[in-house]
């Protein structure tokens, strides 16, 4: 009754938390870390209820509102992973490598988010073309004990490989793709991917294949494509309209002129009529002829 409860309980803080980071995007690192807790303990029980054998990979049994996330869980010897390392799901660990602190036997929990990833990781910048994929190491010594303790990995210098085989790379270039992980506090760490889908680490935690976001960028070349017809577009209407002003302000001098032109070779006397100055013409006669009459 009490292990009910307390999933009950998970699930609801799980819920709840998803909620205020969709208000507030700070919290997207306490999300991540209650999504960790409740993976680990349904993978946890479900370790206990088989009774697992081994070096056997088990899927944990997931509820319905967390669908499309998948999680797995081997146990191992510590005496194998030195051996032989171990080769589940996306992730290969190398022969060589050591827990610390070192115990005899250890669990690993495998999660891929699925289409949950972008809820819970995201990146400024960048967007994913992979879903989330993640492993952590526990004491498992006590396979009774669903408390277990958090354990890291000594791999003696070789790389942890994560193999995405399910990422397309947009018209087959992939020099623009990167790796990323997660790491604590949402801090992140971005690298080169050398072969098509295969990222390395040096450690457990959770990875994903991104590409750089190019949305703004092109979204601010349209802008200035707009702005610079725009301003083009206003240039030429102003040099238009420049243009027939300067022939109408020609015309309308040339008028003057010849309206001055033509003030200047009439000459006109004044006279007074009444209290008004006003320009009269100079009368010229004709001179009368006599006609000669002929007797």
């Amino acid at each position: 009754m009490g292990s009910k409860v307390t999933r009950s309980c998970f699930i609801f803080l799980l819920v709840f938390t998803l909620w205020c980071c969709s208000l507030v995007q700070s919290l997207d690192n306490t999300a991540s870390e209650t999504l960790n807790s409740l993976v680990q303990d349904f993978a946890f029980r479900s370790l206990v209820k088989h009774r697992p054998q081994t070096g056997a990979l088990y899927d944990a049994l997931l509820p319905q509102n967390l669908s499309g996330m998948h999680v797995s869980v081997v146990r191992l010897r510590s005496r194998r992973l030195w051996k032989k390392g171990a080769n589940f799901s996306y992730f290969w660990i190398p022969p060589r490598t050591i827990s610390i602190p070192h115990v005899r036997r250890l669990v690993i929990v495998y999660q891929n988010l699925g289409n949950w990833s972008s809820h819970f990781y995201n990146m400024p910048g960048y967007s994913l073309i992979s879903s989330v994929v993640g492993f952590m190491v526990f004491d498992a010594s006590n396979v009774t004990d669903v408390r277990f303790r958090n354990l890291t990995l000594n791999t003696m210098g070789q790389p942890i490989s994560i193999q995405f085989h399910n990422v397309t790379f947009v018209g087959g270039n992939n020099s623009r793709v990167k790796c990323v992980a997660f790491g604590a506090n949402g801090t992140f760490q971005v690298t080169l991917m050398s072969s098509p889908g295969l990222c390395y680490s040096r450690d457990q935690g959770h990875f994903a294949v991104v590409i750089p976001i190019e949305k703004k960028r092109r979204h601010r070349e349209w802008y200035l494509w707009v702005i610079g017809f725009v301003i083009g577009f206003c240039g030429l209407t102003a040099v238009v309209y420049a243009g027939f002003s300067s022939i109408k302000l020609l015309k309308a001098k040339r008028i003057q002129a010849m309206e001055r032109q033509a003030n200047e070779d009439l000459v006109l006397e004044s006279r007074w009529v009444g209290n008004s100055k006003l320009p009269s013409a100079a009368v010229t006669r004709t001179q009368p002829v006599l006609d000669s009459i002929v007797m």
